[in-house]
């Protein structure tokens, strides 16, 4: 119990002394008022004049026209080793699709499939496959 007494005794008087070393610093500047930071010049207030303000905000650049809809829509599915991509263009171009297997296995081989073309309208099934485990699969488009 008495180093508790010590120890609150002993901050009390170290926070009576600070506030002594800080106090005169304190009163002599609120005496001077607050002094300009060095290298600064007081400015006035800027004025604005109204009617140098546009009554319309100003005229907007046209804008880029919109790039050209392309690419079928691929649904793709993996089943176990198995994987089937079905892919429908609505769009007036050729795309040119392929399948991209990525296998699990370090020793199964990658598969790229060849590339399809689907017209509009059309609907192409593509497939592939892995020894065990397919990591991924993508597809891939081109504009024929």
């Amino acid at each position: 119990m008495r180093a508790r007494r010590s120890r609150a005794v002993s901050l009390l008087i170290t926070s009576v002394v600070l506030t002594g070393f800080l106090l005169p610093g304190a009163v002599a500047q609120d005496e001077e008022g607050p002094a300009p930071a060095p290298g600064t010049d007081v400015q006035a207030p800027a004025v604005v004049d109204l009617a140098q303000i546009p009554a319309e905000p100003p005229v907007q650049p046209a804008r880029p026209a919109a790039r050209e809809l392309f690419g079928a829509d691929c649904d793709t599915e993996i089943n176990g080793s198995q994987v089937v991509a079905f892919c429908h263009n609505s769009y007036p171009q050729t795309d040119l699709v392929r399948l991209h297997v990525e296998c699990d296995r370090w020793w199964d081989v990658d598969g790229d499939g060849a590339a399809v073309a689907v017209g509009p309208a059309g609907r192409v099934e593509l497939s592939g496959r892995c020894w065990k485990e397919v990591r991924s699969a993508w597809v891939s488009h081109r504009r024929q």
